[in-house]
């Protein structure tokens, strides 16, 4: 969407005023559907807007996204605005005085941003709902989760309220709902994407770039990459290499071997595989998960690591005296957390170096592990696994944890649907510093198994070509 709508702006087809009058108008009629959008600013984006068309009527030079809406997940800075970070605790803060380091990066490119988006308290969980903005649905079926943590994002992109949404991605946030919405997520290698601000979980987390073509997610990677000040593991602006000869598929229905999969997810597995062989000419060879992750449970050792981090920071005087502000399952993996010794998370924090060791040495420079992207077929959108009384996500329903354990780059393709009509996603992990290895096999892919941008029943900002 987002180079047909660029270059409808450039031709002066559309205004800047007019496709944000429009986002902000598609936001009014849908939003309430869905819960994806939490906070708007539509008086300064309209008037952002203005200045764009001003500028392009002068004749000035201006940024490849400029006059486009972007919507900015809760969890990021944008000057002017709250950021609750889905949490109670955070819902009267100060507006920021700064924009964090994405959303300043979409600006100056000239993206104008015209609201938030909804995700779980501080980003811990795999669907989106809050005590502070309530629960978001998948567009796809609103009875089930548009996945998390940055389901807001994906739910108004899906939608087609907004060419740009941002997302994060800590343990799949952004493929997570790339997959459960029919969406391009890309967890870029860790580094390559600097960071602004200490994140909570310390180095495992990325902003990745999520959108409705291989293509779109391609060239928000461009914008958004490049080392900041003040991070330490920030790579040097990192730029595509040759890619090798002959690429090697390797695939595994888990990354961890947590048991089979659901039969539909199976099938939908396989129907994939098939593609790639088939279609693409690239056969795949089939690998058990304990040849992923020799060294143990990664998905675990992430498990840890994350509630120990964040719990920490949030801090255990805090969580003793605001307990009740807390939403209950974020509360539950805040006491775990507390209750890690130091022994046991300097032990996980030196495994993570065997679980990387035996994933370079398993892909070496021309693999590419392929698995489903989630080891679920579906969510409710509160949260309840199907079947469940209670909400929350088990360890075995993700396939996303070890690519941010070892740093390794992920991305998340539309594969069809499942029996019950949500989108599959189908994930390609490759080397370390290879993303653009996925982003060329994602395009390959998408010349034969193209998707429909957006879900059934919503009105797009731009229709699909």
């Amino acid at each position: 969407m987002i180079g047909l709508l660029a270059q409808q702006l450039r031709d002066r087809e559309v205004s800047a005023r007019e496709l944000v009058e429009r986002s902000l108008a598609l936001i009014e009629a849908g939003n309430g559907r869905i819960r994806a959008v939490v906070a708007l600013r539509a008086e300064r984006a309209l008037a952002e807007a203005a200045d764009a068309d001003r500028a392009r009527a002068a004749g000035e030079t201006l940024g490849p996204l400029a006059g486009l809406p972007v919507l900015v997940k809760d969890l990021e800075d944008v000057a002017g605005m709250t950021t609750t970070r889905g949490s109670l605790l955070h819902a009267d803060d100060a507006p920021a005085a700064a924009d964090g380091l994405v959303p300043g990066r979409l600006r100056a490119a000239g993206a104008i941003v015209v609201g938030k988006t909804n995700l779980p308290e501080a980003a811990f969980e795999a669907y989106t709902a809050n005590r502070l903005f309530g629960v978001t649905r998948n567009p796809w079926d609103l009875d089930w989760s548009p996945g998390g943590s940055s389901g807001g994002s994906a739910a108004a992109l899906s939608a087609g309220m907004v060419p740009i949404a941002t997302a994060t991605d800590g343990g799949g946030s952004a493929r997570i709902p790339a997959a459960f919405c029919g969406l391009v997520g890309l967890k870029p290698t860790n580094g390559i994407v600097g960071r602004g601000l200490l994140p909570s979980w310390i180095d495992l987390s990325t902003d990745g770039p999520m959108g409705h073509s291989v293509a779109d997610v391609a060239g928000l990677l461009d914008v958004i990459k490049g080392p900041v000040a003040g991070d330490p593991s920030a790579l040097p602006r990192w730029e595509p290499g040759p890619l090798p000869a002959r690429v090697r598929l390797l695939a595994a229905p888990r990354t961890v071997d947590w048991g089979p999969l659901d039969p539909d997810l199976q099938r939908a597995f396989d129907d994939a595989l098939a593609v790639l062989d088939r279609e693409l000419g690239l056969p795949v060879e089939l690998v058990e998960p304990a040849a992923v992750t020799p060294a143990g449970n990664a998905d675990e050792d992430w498990f840890t690591i994350c509630c120990t981090e964040q719990a920490h920071e949030v801090g255990r005087a805090r969580l003793a005296e605001q307990a009740d502000r807390f939403d209950p399952v974020f509360l539950d993996h805040m006491r775990a957390g507390l209750e890690v010794s130091i022994d046991e998370y300097l032990a996980v924090r030196r495994r993570r170096f065997d679980h990387t060791r035996a994933l370079d040495r398993l892909l070496g420079d021309d693999g590419v592990l392929v698995t489903p992207t989630l080891a679920m077929t579906a969510q409710h959108a509160d949260g309840r696994m199907v079947g469940a009384a209670e909400p929350g996500t088990p360890a075995d329903a993700l396939n996303t944890c070890l690519q941010n354990i070892t740093g390794a780059p992920a991305l998340s393709l539309p594969a069809g649907r499942l029996p019950g009509g949500l989108p599959f996603g189908v994930q390609l992990t490759g080397p370390r510093f290879r993303d653009d290895l996925l982003l060329s096999l994602g395009a390959r892919w998408e010349q034969v198994r193209p998707w429909p941008w957006y879900a059934p029943g919503f009105e797009p900002l731009a229709a699909q070509p």
